[in-house]
Protein backbone atom coordinates (compact mmCIF):
# COMPACT_ATOMS: atom_id res chain seq x y z
CA UNK A 1 0.00 0.00 0.00
CA UNK A 2 3.14 2.15 1.18
CA UNK A 3 4.52 1.68 -2.22
CA UNK A 4 1.83 2.18 -4.41
CA UNK A 5 1.29 5.93 -2.71
CA UNK A 6 4.31 6.70 -3.19
CA UNK A 7 4.41 5.82 -6.86
CA UNK A 8 1.23 7.36 -7.42
CA UNK A 9 2.15 10.84 -5.62
CA UNK A 10 6.13 11.08 -6.30
CA UNK A 11 6.50 10.42 -2.96
CA UNK A 12 9.39 9.41 -1.06
CA UNK A 13 8.45 6.11 0.46
CA UNK A 14 10.56 5.26 3.85
CA UNK A 15 9.15 1.46 4.80
CA UNK A 16 10.74 -1.36 7.91
CA UNK A 17 10.31 -4.78 7.21
CA UNK A 18 10.59 -5.35 11.49
CA UNK A 19 8.17 -6.62 13.13
CA UNK A 20 6.53 -5.66 16.28
CA UNK A 21 7.37 -8.93 17.73
CA UNK A 22 10.41 -7.63 17.37
CA UNK A 23 10.08 -3.77 18.36
CA UNK A 24 6.85 -1.72 17.23
CA UNK A 25 8.77 1.15 15.41
CA UNK A 26 5.14 2.85 15.81
CA UNK A 27 5.53 3.30 19.62
CA UNK A 28 7.50 5.47 22.10
CA UNK A 29 10.45 4.93 23.60
CA UNK A 30 9.15 4.05 27.10
CA UNK A 31 5.39 2.66 25.72
CA UNK A 32 4.71 -0.37 27.09
CA UNK A 33 3.89 -1.82 23.99
CA UNK A 34 6.99 -0.99 22.75
CA UNK A 35 8.60 -4.72 23.15
CA UNK A 36 6.61 -7.82 22.62
CA UNK A 37 6.15 -10.67 25.21
CA UNK A 38 8.89 -12.18 23.12
CA UNK A 39 11.45 -9.57 23.35
CA UNK A 40 10.08 -7.50 26.39
CA UNK A 41 12.03 -9.70 28.89
CA UNK A 42 15.94 -9.70 26.87
CA UNK A 43 18.59 -7.82 29.11
CA UNK A 44 18.67 -4.37 28.84
CA UNK A 45 21.80 -4.04 26.57
CA UNK A 46 20.00 -6.74 23.91
CA UNK A 47 16.93 -4.48 24.03
CA UNK A 48 19.23 -1.53 23.68
CA UNK A 49 20.55 -2.73 20.33
CA UNK A 50 17.51 -3.76 19.02
CA UNK A 51 16.71 -0.16 19.09
CA UNK A 52 20.23 0.78 17.62
CA UNK A 53 19.81 -1.78 14.73
CA UNK A 54 16.15 -1.20 14.24
CA UNK A 55 14.41 1.37 15.74
CA UNK A 56 15.92 4.96 15.49
CA UNK A 57 17.04 4.39 11.60
CA UNK A 58 13.70 4.20 10.58
CA UNK A 59 12.17 7.31 12.71
CA UNK A 60 15.33 9.38 12.34
CA UNK A 61 15.32 8.51 8.60
CA UNK A 62 11.52 9.68 8.28
CA UNK A 63 12.08 12.34 10.47
CA UNK A 64 15.15 13.58 8.78
CA UNK A 65 12.68 13.63 5.16
CA UNK A 66 9.82 15.89 7.12
CA UNK A 67 12.66 18.15 8.50
CA UNK A 68 13.85 18.57 4.68
CA UNK A 69 10.40 19.38 3.51
CA UNK A 70 9.79 21.52 6.05
CA UNK A 71 12.80 23.51 5.59
CA UNK A 72 12.19 24.18 2.17
CA UNK A 73 9.19 25.69 3.08
CA UNK A 74 6.71 22.78 1.46
CA UNK A 75 3.73 21.51 3.48
CA UNK A 76 4.34 17.68 4.32
CA UNK A 77 1.51 15.31 3.80
CA UNK A 78 2.73 12.08 5.59
CA UNK A 79 0.55 9.10 5.34
CA UNK A 80 1.49 5.94 7.61
CA UNK A 81 0.38 2.83 6.35
CA UNK A 82 -0.45 0.15 8.68
CA UNK A 83 -2.80 -2.78 8.84
CA UNK A 84 -5.19 -4.29 11.87
CA UNK A 85 -6.10 -7.89 12.59
CA UNK A 86 -9.65 -8.55 12.16
CA UNK A 87 -11.09 -9.79 15.14
CA UNK A 88 -9.20 -8.82 18.41
CA UNK A 89 -10.40 -10.11 21.65
CA UNK A 90 -13.08 -12.43 20.32
CA UNK A 91 -14.40 -8.75 18.89
CA UNK A 92 -15.16 -8.17 14.97
CA UNK A 93 -13.82 -5.02 13.83
CA UNK A 94 -16.25 -3.43 11.70
CA UNK A 95 -14.46 -1.71 8.98
CA UNK A 96 -12.38 -2.23 6.21
CA UNK A 97 -10.18 1.10 5.97
CA UNK A 98 -9.52 3.72 9.38
CA UNK A 99 -8.41 6.60 8.82
CA UNK A 100 -6.24 7.98 11.68
CA UNK A 101 -5.59 12.08 12.47
CA UNK A 102 -5.74 14.00 15.85
CA UNK A 103 -8.78 16.14 16.03
CA UNK A 104 -7.37 19.23 17.08
CA UNK A 105 -5.46 19.58 13.84
CA UNK A 106 -8.06 21.01 11.41
CA UNK A 107 -5.87 20.05 8.15
CA UNK A 108 -5.63 16.66 9.40
CA UNK A 109 -10.02 16.19 9.95
CA UNK A 110 -10.08 17.76 6.72
CA UNK A 111 -8.31 15.59 4.61
CA UNK A 112 -9.55 12.60 6.23
CA UNK A 113 -13.37 14.09 5.92
CA UNK A 114 -12.70 14.73 2.40
CA UNK A 115 -11.01 11.10 1.79
CA UNK A 116 -13.88 9.61 3.50
CA UNK A 117 -16.60 11.40 1.35
CA UNK A 118 -14.23 10.76 -2.06
CA UNK A 119 -14.27 6.72 -1.05
CA UNK A 120 -18.05 6.61 -0.27
CA UNK A 121 -18.32 7.93 -3.76
CA UNK A 122 -16.04 5.56 -5.73
CA UNK A 123 -16.65 2.62 -3.29
CA UNK A 124 -19.73 2.54 -1.41
CA UNK A 125 -19.26 -0.90 -0.35
CA UNK A 126 -16.21 0.03 2.00
CA UNK A 127 -16.42 -0.22 5.50
CA UNK A 128 -14.51 3.22 6.00
CA UNK A 129 -14.26 4.31 9.51
CA UNK A 130 -12.62 7.39 10.91
CA UNK A 131 -10.15 6.67 14.10
CA UNK A 132 -11.20 3.36 14.05
CA UNK A 133 -9.76 0.94 15.23
CA UNK A 134 -7.41 3.40 17.01
CA UNK A 135 -8.02 7.04 18.07
CA UNK A 136 -5.18 9.03 15.96
CA UNK A 137 -4.34 11.21 19.05
CA UNK A 138 -2.55 7.71 20.62
CA UNK A 139 0.86 7.38 20.84
CA UNK A 140 2.74 6.85 17.57
CA UNK A 141 5.03 8.41 14.65
CA UNK A 142 2.52 10.80 13.68
CA UNK A 143 2.24 11.92 17.36
CA UNK A 144 5.76 12.45 17.53
CA UNK A 145 5.86 14.12 14.84
CA UNK A 146 3.21 16.66 15.68
CA UNK A 147 5.10 17.67 18.71
CA UNK A 148 8.13 18.89 16.51
CA UNK A 149 5.95 20.71 13.89
CA UNK A 150 3.34 22.94 13.69
CA UNK A 151 -0.10 22.03 11.86
CA UNK A 152 0.73 24.43 8.43
CA UNK A 153 3.87 22.80 8.37
CA UNK A 154 2.77 19.08 8.75
CA UNK A 155 -0.57 16.53 8.11
CA UNK A 156 -0.08 13.35 9.78
CA UNK A 157 -2.19 10.93 8.64
CA UNK A 158 -2.54 6.84 9.77
CA UNK A 159 -3.93 5.08 6.93
CA UNK A 160 -5.44 1.34 8.08
CA UNK A 161 -6.47 -1.66 6.20
CA UNK A 162 -8.37 -4.47 7.27
CA UNK A 163 -5.80 -7.81 7.14
CA UNK A 164 -8.50 -9.95 5.73
CA UNK A 165 -8.17 -7.67 3.06
CA UNK A 166 -4.67 -8.04 3.03
CA UNK A 167 -4.55 -11.85 3.01
CA UNK A 168 -7.37 -12.33 0.31
CA UNK A 169 -4.41 -11.13 -1.81
CA UNK A 170 -5.09 -10.89 -5.45
CA UNK A 171 -7.69 -9.03 -6.78
CA UNK A 172 -9.05 -8.02 -3.29
CA UNK A 173 -6.05 -6.55 -1.88
CA UNK A 174 -5.03 -4.84 -5.80
CA UNK A 175 -8.42 -3.42 -5.80
CA UNK A 176 -8.58 -1.89 -2.59
CA UNK A 177 -4.62 -0.11 -3.05
CA UNK A 178 -6.25 1.63 -6.37
CA UNK A 179 -9.13 2.38 -4.91
CA UNK A 180 -7.46 4.48 -1.62
CA UNK A 181 -4.78 5.91 -4.31
CA UNK A 182 -7.62 7.03 -7.23
CA UNK A 183 -9.93 8.72 -4.24
CA UNK A 184 -6.96 10.42 -2.14
CA UNK A 185 -6.07 12.10 -6.01
CA UNK A 186 -9.59 13.51 -5.72
CA UNK A 187 -9.76 14.75 -2.29
CA UNK A 188 -8.57 18.90 -2.95
CA UNK A 189 -6.62 19.52 0.19
CA UNK A 190 -3.97 17.07 -1.43
CA UNK A 191 -3.62 19.90 -4.77
CA UNK A 192 -3.61 23.10 -2.17
CA UNK A 193 -0.24 24.50 -2.71
CA UNK A 194 -0.71 26.99 0.03
CA UNK A 195 -0.19 25.67 3.71
CA UNK A 196 -1.69 28.42 5.01
CA UNK A 197 -4.91 27.48 3.01
CA UNK A 198 -4.85 24.16 4.28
Amino acid sequence: MAKALARAFGAPLVSATVSRLLVDLNRSIGHRQLFSAATRGLPGEVRAGIIERYYRPYRERVEACVRQTVARGRRVIHISVHSFTPELDGRERSADVGLLYHPARPAEVKLCAGWKASLAESAPQLRVRRNYPYAGSGDGLTSHLRRHFPPAAYVGIELETNQRIVLAAGRPWAALRQVLVDSLRLVPEIHCADPRRF
